[in-house]
């Protein structure tokens, strides 16, 4: 077996998931304020240290995607922590997207940026950090049916393929996250039929960019209704139509799928991703399936944390209850 191969089967460890801990700097500070808690790089170092340094988070996380930041700083004990997770079997993948700009010509659509010194930045990442995997972010709008605009698909599925072959040629595992945001009024239905062309035509653009779908791992939103729809979807709902989107459009070689939470709440997105686990396993999906969540883990713990060092114990409780109720939710 080879390190990618490794890689990939811890990864998809069973019970385990992977902590998206991969805010950059700006986003990091705009949740700290939320919470009443002062933004700046010492605040966030000690809400990354509060949740990477949880004893015990080994027992439900496999990996964890790092913002570049993260992966350079040490924790408390002058460890970096990027050594303190490989020291408990949690593998450091790292962000490598550089976030979006606006698509020329297309009002309402973004384009990912980062390909320009991508493959200097992957050999710092792997060689000097020990970074695993990687992640790259794409963003898709639902507007009616004028977007997205099969340009901007097909520019940002271009861009993960390409992202992807770099990454496999450094000696990484690449995450493809092609985003449908949950914003808007469209419908489930709607939901489901945009995943399904955005994923078709991220399979695709792999295929024409030679990269090994064996080694890749596809983080996917759930087929949901708009937020502003008014539509409560029951987690059944999403299930079939989540699944059924994958199965039409994800071949059976790539590596894995992983979900993000995108909007949800912590207890919408575990009982979603329990109805979705569970669904595949009786469709005999051919890939691993796991969670990628953030905000699901964070929203809780920070709510009791405050910044405040008293409250470290209890916000870790709460993050650790929260990781094994999404572990639990795998079956």
């Amino acid at each position: 077996m080879n390190a990618l191969s490794e890689t990939l089967d811890q990864l998809f460890s069973k019970g385990k998931g992977i902590l998206a801990a991969d805010e950059s700097p700006e986003s990091a500070d705009k949740r700290l304020k939320k919470y009443g808690e002062k933004p700046g790089a010492l605040t966030r170092w000690q809400f990354r240290e509060l949740f990477l340094e949880t004893p015990g988070m080994e027992r439900y996380v496999s990996g964890v995607i790092l913002h570049e930041e993260t992966l350079f700083q040490t924790a408390d004990s002058d460890v970096s922590f990027s050594k303190s997770l490989r020291a408990r079997g949690i593998i450091p993948g790292i962000k490598v997207d550089q976030g979006t700009e606006p698509f020329i010509d297309h009002e309402g659509e973004v384009i990912t940026n980062g390909l320009v010194g991508l493959s200097e930045r992957l050999q710092k990442y792997h060689v000097k950090h020990e970074a695993q995997f990687t992640k790259w972010r794409a963003v898709l709008a639902i507007q009616g049916d004028h977007l997205p605009t099969a340009s901007a698909i097909v520019e940002n599925a271009t861009r993960l393929a390409a992202y992807a072959c770099e990454v496999q040629r450094t000696g990484m595992i690449p995450i493809l996250e092609p985003e449908v945001l949950i914003d808007g009024t469209h419908s489930r239905m709607r939901c489901r039929q945009v995943m399904e062309t955005v994923l078709s035509t991220v399979v695709r653009k792999l295929e024409e960019q030679c990269a090994d779908p064996s080694m890749v791992i596809i983080k996917t939103s759930m087929a949901m209704s708009g937020k502003d729809s008014k539509k409560k979807d029951t987690p059944e709902e999403v299930a079939e139509d989540t699944v059924g989107a994958l199965l039409s459009s994800v071949p059976k070689e790539i590596g894995g799928v992983v979900f993000l939470s995108g909007g949800q709440t912590p207890e919408q997105s575990i009982e979603n991703l329990r109805a979705i686990s569970k669904l595949a396993k009786e469709k005999n999906a051919p890939w691993p399936l796991t969670f990628s969540f953030a905000r699901t883990f964070q929203e809780e713990a920070l709510q009791i944390w405050k910044g405040e060092e008293a409250n470290t114990g209890p916000a870790r409780e709460a993050f650790l209850s929260r990781l094994k109720q999404a572990s639990e939710a795998l079956g």
